[in-house]
């Protein structure tokens, strides 16, 4: 085995939306990337759907946003939530979602220039893998993962083709597993993992009924049903999620894992569908129904050495919240542009451990965040229950219609409850408001970052080194608006500075780097019409912001210096920090990102 020679630059085990975007990205940024799956084909049932705006970003970066929104149940139509006895039947309470609401949607608005939308993963994973494959990535089905061996210059990975059986080898530099909750790769690794797999469970059927005439009025993709029939499990209720609206669906309900395997026939789950229904007669067509369990792990290491674990390998948590995609496809962002400048000469090895250090407490959080929106619903059980009843559900809907003093004080407990589920169906903050701290981002001095706003629900923008890059509007050379989050990432690191700041834009012209542009706000390519950055940007008009090519800040300076010598050897240092290495005109080839058709800007 030659090991010099290398088959691919970075191997990738899984093609769901972590091993996708990886790859998607890692061909962006002109690096060869071959996926592996052990499977026929993508994902062929639902599995997540929401898609926030954060996500949505990275999709825009990598020039394929418009594919999405023509592929996905838009922003508008998400809807509510209601809480009703049946789909047919009364509401009981309304929950404002997704930042749809009059109070919220502003600050969604100026929160950044995508939206959120509903996609279900058999419509994005053919979106990513279709635009990885335009760019050079190539793919493998049918192949199955067997084990990896390392050396100190790359990975020999070992492979089976399951329809032939043969098995075979290939040699990366990199390998990623990307191969999902039971990760061989993160076994193998022994990569540390906290938490509790398979604490409660929960049944799943797909099925088709037209349901317009119970919906179309009040358009939602997730219907909680309050019944005695589905008061089972962790949550309590039964869920009807719109798949296709509205004419595919999904129906759940929890069951109690200590008393063994719940009731998966066809008689039982359509009896059951019927009754969330509320209609006895509506025609179903059962496509299959599985179980599910729900998990409560993280991994607090995320890598070793040239082999890095991301997605459901490292975060391992039920649906709620809606962060199980969107975490994926960011981990895949935040690793494969370290990936590309390691393998491109631009950085340093040491680069790529800010991956796990940067992306495990995210994963962490994530995965307490979604198993606590499950605990949440305890509140609102409890305003539609009446517990030692015979029937507590039936006589807590009944309490909750009735003029008396119970019924008023259930309806006031609906307030708070409703309230603290915000945190699942508003929580912009949570999406929005991640930071790192490693290497990667160089401190600018001053101190530790204070709001006074609940960052789980609202959005603190920054600029300061960790913090995502603020959206504001620009105006560009033609008069349309252009975001501040265009005008950075492509694959490049950005500077960004002020008419002022004359000394920094000249500087970076003499380092003269391949990955390195800058931007000059209040030029005629991006002007500050609006004064929406002069008012974001917490710096003065001389000073200056570095930022990643994941869109993130990673160093900033207040105000101006006093000549070009000043700002090139301190933009030096800033860069030898941030790269783990000394960059230089020597250092690594030309660099042109490819967007392929698709190119955004």
């Amino acid at each position: 085995m030659n090991k010099g020679h290398f088959d691919t630059d970075v191997l990738i085990v899984g093609s769901g939306p972590t091993g996708t975007t990886t790859a998607l990205a890692l061909a962006t940024y002109g690096i060869r990337s071959h996926v592996v799956s052990m499977w026929n084909w993508l994902a062929h049932t639902p599995r997540a759907h929401i898609t926030n705006q954060r996500a949505m970003e990275v999709f825009r970066d990598l020039g394929f946003e418009d594919q999405v929104l023509e592929q996905a149940t838009a922003w508008e139509m998400m809807g509510d939530t209601p809480y009703t006895t049946s789909l047919a039947g009364e509401e009981l309470i309304r929950q404002r979602s997704w930042g749809t609401g009059d109070k919220r949607k502003g600050e969604y608005l100026q929160a950044s220039p995508c939206g959120l939308v509903d996609i279900i993963q058999p419509k994005i994973e053919p979106i990513l893998l279709k635009n990885a494959a335009e760019r050079g990535a190539s793919f493998a089905f049918n192949t199955e993962y067997l084990r990896f061996e390392e050396d100190t210059d790359g990975v020999t990975v070992f492979l089976r083709e399951r329809l032939t059986g043969r098995e075979y080898t290939m040699r990366a530099r990199y390998l990623v597993g990307a191969d999902g909750a039971r990760s061989s790769i993160a076994e193998q690794l022994d990569l540390p993992i906290e938490g509790q797999m398979a604490r409660a469970g929960t049944v799943y059927t797909l099925f088709d009924a037209d349901l317009t005439r119970y919906v179309e009025h009040r358009p939602s993709i997730l219907n909680w049903i309050v019944s005695p029939d589905a008061s089972f499990g962790e949550i309590g209720m039964g869920l009807l999620r719109a798949v296709t609206p509205w004419t595919r669906w999904i129906a759940g309900w929890g069951f109690d894992i200590s008393k063994g395997d719940p009731d998966l026939s066809d008689d039982f789950v359509i009896n059951r569908i019927k009754t969330l229904i509320g209609d006895p007669e509506v025609d179903v067509n059962l496509i299959n129904t599985s179980v599910w369990y729900v998990n409560q792990a993280y991994a607090t290491k995320y890598s070793h050495s040239r082999v890095f674990c991301g997605g459901d390998a490292v975060h391992r948590h039920p649906p709620s919240s809606g962060l199980g995609l969107n975490t994926c496809v960011q981990d895949a962002f935040n690793l494969a542009w370290k990936l590309a400048y390691v393998t491109h000469g631009f950085a340093g090895p040491e680069l790529l451990e800010t991956y796990s250090v940067e992306r495990a407490p995210v994963g962490k959080q994530i995965v307490q965040r979604a198993n606590q929106s499950r605990l949440d619903y305890a509140p609102l059980n409890a305003c539609f229950r009446v517990p030692g009843a015979e029937n507590p559900v039936h006589e807590g809907i009944k309490r909750f219609r009735d003029p008396g003093p119970d019924g008023m004080a259930a309806r006031k407990a609906v307030l708070d409850a409703l309230r603290l589920k915000d945190t699942e169906f508003n929580a912009l903050g949570l999406e929005l408001n991640q930071r790192y701290n490693s290497s990667a981002v160089v401190s600018d001095g001053t101190g530790a970052e204070v709001s006074d706003r609940d960052p789980v629900l609202h959005l603190n923008p920054t600029t300061r080194p960790g913090a995502k890059l603020p959206h504001a509007w620009l105006v560009g050379r033609t008069g349309r608006r252009v975001s501040t989050l265009d005008i950075v990432g492509k694959g490049m690191m950005t500077l960004i500075t002020g008419l002022s700041g004359d000394a920094w834009a000249a500087a970076a012209e003499r380092l003269s780097l391949p990955f390195l542009k800058t931007v000059v706000i209040g030029a005629p390519e991006y002007q500050d019409l609006y004064c929406d950055w002069q008012e974001a940007r917490e710096i003065d008009e001389d000073g200056v912001i570095l930022v990643r090519p994941d869109g993130y800040v990673a160093w900033r300076k207040l105000a101006g210096v006093s000549s070009t010598d000043e700002a090139e050897a301190m933009l030096r240092e800033v860069l030898s920090a941030a790269l783990s290495q000394a960059p230089g005109k020597e250092q690594g080839g030309a660099y042109r990102p490819n967007f392929g058709p698709h190119l955004f800007g």
